[in-house]
């Protein structure tokens, strides 16, 4: 079905250089003559005297294409007038218009269901589309096409934070093909969605499992060791339970020559990074055991100087001081070699091991394998646990001889490099399967490839259909987002 598409026998150019060429029969035409345009004045507060609403916010439109009412919103108030104008109805469309990132501006999202109590939040465009020349479901997939993403993209102003004016979102070019045509259209590539959507899903679960097969081999032999009949003893210490024998249990600031955290308050915030300069270590660089140089962020040489020694060099521990359930504080990884010179951030902790005593790397795996049992004892907060730079260096450790230490990691070297292989793997399918998804809307919105005859062939019912459409979200394909509900904590701008 997917294979046999043909183009349209007839095109015409388009007139929007992005878009190129669209059936002879189509219209193009800019947004402001498609739909109402609304933007959300309406915040997170709540106030007296207003009335109590569900407010549908920023997160919630990035995070999901499809928007239902069965889903948890943040509360807040609003005016009257607020909940008649920015109310949600069925088949209106929200896209973000403001981000520090100029790729999340004009993210769009459909709403499945009315509800009057249901509000835009701010940082949102809401868009109500004119029935009589494009329904919200196509209107929806266009926004999403490469074409109307490009034209959000060349819109945004900003320096360090990017935002659509009400002129630019208006003025973007969309095709618009008559209505039965787009309801054939929705009906072909929402089939397919779900069916790309259920193969993304799939492999995310794989790639958990096989990340939890990864961390119950590297936990046995950086707290038990190599040996399965090795004598144990009790460590004293609740986290650590029973360790080798022979193994010393210590506290961390016995095997460190220097530590420090980063800069006290306002003293770096993101508004002092650069594009260039010294990396900027923060906590959503700190996994489990491993560096996310996912997210780079750096300051002025000069300005680095005037903050004093917060300095990180190759093979330093990082450890972070703020967590949650599944990215623990107290998490540690090594600083690798590329990133240097380098310094930490607040809530992130650096300790420079002495290497006569310890290999950096296993204490990182061992610190990391320990930290969900450690921060549940030691660190503060109710929602977010944190620790301190203090209660870090207290923490307890059991290692081995630097011999077994080597030993330990010459094995999780061998013992992990084909589950690694199998992450990668599953990695870069679903990394094709979001180009095709993309690829796909994006000829089929402009009409590269012709679905009317596809889409008649489907069934009326999609036997998929009431599943996924509730289950909705379509994660990024980064280990830090495997499930973006339980991302890395990311840095507190202080």
């Amino acid at each position: 079905m997917i294979v046999n598409l043909k183009p349209y026998p007839d095109m015409k150019n388009s007139g929007v250089e992005w878009m190129g060429e669209v059936p002879a029969h189509w219209e193009v035409r800019r947004l402001r003559n498609l739909a109402d345009m609304r933007v959300s004045n309406v915040d997170k507060h709540t106030k007296e005297g207003e009335e109590s609403v569900r407010l549908c916010n920023y997160v919630d439109v990035y995070k999901n294409d499809y928007i239902h009412s069965s889903m948890s919103f943040m509360r807040a108030t609003a005016t009257e007038d607020e909940i008649v104008r920015f109310h949600l109805a069925a088949g209106d469309v929200l896209i973000t218009k403001d981000s520090e990132d100029w790729k999340d501006i004009g993210v769009p999202a459909l709403i499945l269901e009315s509800a009057d109590d249901l509000i835009a939040g701010y940082h949102l465009a809401l868009l109500r589309p004119f029935g009589e020349w494009i329904c919200g479901a196509y209107l929806f997939r266009s926004l999403q096409s490469t074409s109307a993403q490009y034209q959000f993209h060349v819109e945004a102003n900003g320096v360090t934070r990017y935002g659509l004016t009400h002129a630019a979102i208006k003025s973007v070019c969309l095709p618009a093909p008559p209505l039965p045509e787009q309801a054939a259209i929705v009906k072909y590539l929402d089939y397919v969605d779900r069916r790309v959507r259920r193969l993304i899903r799939a492999k995310r679960k794989l790639i958990a499992l096989l990340t939890e097969q990864k961390q119950a081999i590297i936990h046995q032999a950086v707290t038990r060791g190599l040996d399965p009949d090795v004598p144990l003893k009790d460590s004293g210490v609740q986290w650590l339970g029973k360790v080798p024998e022979h193994w010393d249990v210590v506290k961390l600031h016995r095997v460190t020559i220097s530590r420090c955290d980063g800069p006290f308050g306002s003293a770096l915030k993101s508004s002092h990074y650069s594009e260039y300069g010294i990396r900027v270590v923060r906590l959503q660089n700190i996994g489990l055991g491993e560096f996310n140089n996912t997210d780079a962020a750096f300051i002025d040489e000069n300005y680095y100087n005037t903050l004093g020694d917060h300095s990180v060099i190759d093979e330093d521990i990082l450890i972070a001081g703020l967590g949650d359930k599944r990215h623990p504080a107290g998490r540690a990884c090594v600083a690798p070699k590329d990133i240097c010179p380098a310094m930490v951030k607040a809530d992130c902790f650096r300790f420079r091991i002495n290497q006569n005593r310890c290999v950096p790397k296993f204490l990182a795996l061992h610190l990391s394998s320990t930290a969900a049992a450690a921060s549940a004892l030691l660190s503060r907060g109710a929602t977010r646990q944190r620790t301190n730079l203090q209660l870090t260096g207290l923490r307890e450790v059991a290692v081995p001889n630097l011999a077994e230490q080597i030993a330990i990691m010459d094995y999780l070297c061998e013992a992990t490099v084909y589950v690694d292989m199998a992450i990668s793997r599953t990695k870069q399918e679903i990394e094709l399967l979001n180009e095709y998804r993309t690829r796909l809307i994006a000829d089929v919105v402009t009409g590269k490839l012709d679905v009317r005859e596809a889409a008649a062939a489907l069934p009326e019912v999609d036997p998929l259909a009431a599943n996924d459409d509730l289950d909705n979200t379509l994660d990024n394909d980064t280990a830090a987002e495997l499930d973006e509900s339980e991302a890395i904590p990311m840095e507190e701008d202080t």
